[in-house]
């Protein structure tokens, strides 16, 4: 009331038979000093809020909000183990599809002269029965197992998402089936039933055995999907997009997969460093790939003969695989240790 009165006093008075505008210019002059202090104290607080320590938004502005690729993202840059092991796996890739840029001699390119010589600073790894510059050779051997080890995992991993999704999604007699034929599969050993089915094939090149060694990895892959797809598949966001009307296809594309892939991405890193070491294995018992193929595990079977007299055959192409083995293990672990919230 004393601002009325205040504002009243410095409004000049009215002519006596004119009232109506009198009232008209007190409220007028009293609704423009309530919107003015309103919108001082809305410009005081704004000022405030961006001045306080430790915010970074202002009025208006929605903040990023928290996903689980991007926390993951920013674990693994700053785990050591992560930049140590993807540095390697982005090394031997580069070697794998540029190998002449860092080969020495042509790996073909042997003379009978040059047998078992030593390593030198000509020949750095030294050469190999045939005279062939052994660290070349060992070079693009890197392109065999890379490609193996990523061709395997990468269509064991799609008939994995099909299958997996499906039994997971879908349940009953369909999960019945499918979870049935997995269990077949989990019976026949990886290297043993590589043994077998590789001995009746008579050409064994790249493709030959990255197709028997997807024939019998999917299994795996697949129990893993359909128990994050079973997961999943429990969440109210599944519930409330099922409510809307979206189809089985658009669930599980748009909102079951996507949120799925955490453990199958996990997996398939320290897959590729196991199917790799599989083809080593499965080539150094003379079941795998055939020469004049380059492979690691063709070098170390013939390796094996001289071991005592020229052990650098052994040791050189060992100690790639190991390290490329490790280096995709590695990788997993970071991965698992970023993408599970219960272990941060």
């Amino acid at each position: 009331m004393s601002d009325i009165r205040d504002d009243r006093a410095g409004v000049a008075d009215p002519p006596d038979d004119d009232p109506k505008l009198y009232a008209d210019t007190v409220r007028e002059r009293v609704g423009t000093d309530i919107v003015a202090q309103q919108a001082a104290r809305e410009e005081d607080h704004e000022h405030e809020f961006r001045q306080t320590p430790g915010l970074t938004v202002g009025l208006g502005e929605v903040p990023r909000q928290a996903s689980l690729w991007g926390d993951a993202w920013r674990q693994l840059r700053r785990r050591p183990v992560f930049i140590i092991s993807a540095s390697l796996i982005v090394i031997l890739v580069i070697i794998s599809l540029f190998p002449a840029l860092f080969a020495t001699h042509d790996p073909r390119e042997c003379n009978l002269i040059d047998s078992l010589l030593r390593p030198s600073s000509e020949h750095w790894f030294g050469t190999d029965l045939q005279g062939c510059d052994y660290y070349s050779r060992t070079i693009y051997g890197t392109r065999v197992s890379i490609s193996i080890g990523i061709i395997v995992v990468f269509f064991s991993t799609i008939i994995a998402m099909i299958g997996g999704s499906i039994a997971g999604y879908f349940g009953g007699m369909m999960d019945s089936i499918i979870g049935r034929i997995t269990d077949i599969w989990f019976v026949i050993p990886t290297i043993l039933g590589g043994i077998v089915i590789l001995s009746l094939v008579r050409t064994r090149g790249i493709m030959n055995v990255s197709l028997v060694l997807i024939v019998l990895g999917w299994a795996t892959m697949l129990r893993l999907v359909r128990s994050s797809v079973l997961a999943v598949k429990a969440n109210d966001y599944v519930d409330a997009a099922r409510a809307m009307g979206a189809s089985n296809s658009r669930m599980i594309i748009r909102h079951i997969l996507p949120n799925a892939m955490a453990p199958v991405i996990i997996v398939a890193a320290i897959n590729i460093g196991v199917v790799i070491a599989a083809e080593a294995a499965l080539s150094f018992l003379g079941v795998g790939l055939q020469l004049p193929a380059i492979s690691w595990g063709l070098m170390i079977s013939t390796a094996q003969q001289r071991i005592i007299t020229a052990p650098y055959l052994l040791v050189f192409p060992g100690i790639f695989l190991s390290v490329t083995v490790f280096s995709f293990i590695l990788m997993g672990d970071a991965l698992r240790d970023a993408l599970d919230p219960k272990l941060r």
